[in-house]
């Protein structure tokens, strides 16, 4: 995969994606940019609960599991010094729908284990945990 990054002014940077999207990113006011789009560190958190958002809705749609929602809250956790990386991101997977819990817990352990190649990519601690029509919070632990 091949981008160019441009920077346009102040602290912000755009690129065309190879897909053909448009992103632009910047840093606040407080450190020079202008807020004229998201901090890279979002877009991380972002891709990372996009990349297992996507195989988790496919993997339940293979399995022809009704979802109705889903959601996810991400906690990152950053080094106090710099390079100030993320050491640690908590996803808690929402779902609503008539989906029994174990091909539930099948899906995400696929996307964690297996197929989610953002978060393969971090060096950071990933911890999980899921929540089903509004029941308990899970701790989901990779087999």
């Amino acid at each position: 995969m091949n981008m160019e990054v441009v920077w346009k002014k102040g602290m912000a940077f755009e690129t065309h994606t190879p897909s053909g999207h448009h992103v632009t990113l910047d840093a606040s006011e407080e450190v020079g940019g202008q807020d004229t789009g998201p901090r890279p560190t979002e877009m991380l958190l972002h891709a990372t609960a996009s990349c297992t958002g996507i195989d988790i809705v496919s993997i339940l749609h293979k399995m022809r599991l009704p979802l109705e929602s889903f959601e996810m809250k991400l906690d990152g956790i950053r080094a106090t010094e710099h390079p100030k990386r993320f050491t640690a991101i908590h996803i808690l997977y929402i779902f609503e729908g008539d989906m029994p819990e174990e091909r539930v817990r099948r899906a995400i352990e696929l996307s964690v284990d297996r197929y989610c190649s953002v978060s393969h990519s971090l060096n950071a601690e990933l911890t999980y945990s899921y929540q089903l029509n509004g029941g308990e919070v899970t701790p989901f632990k990779t087999f």
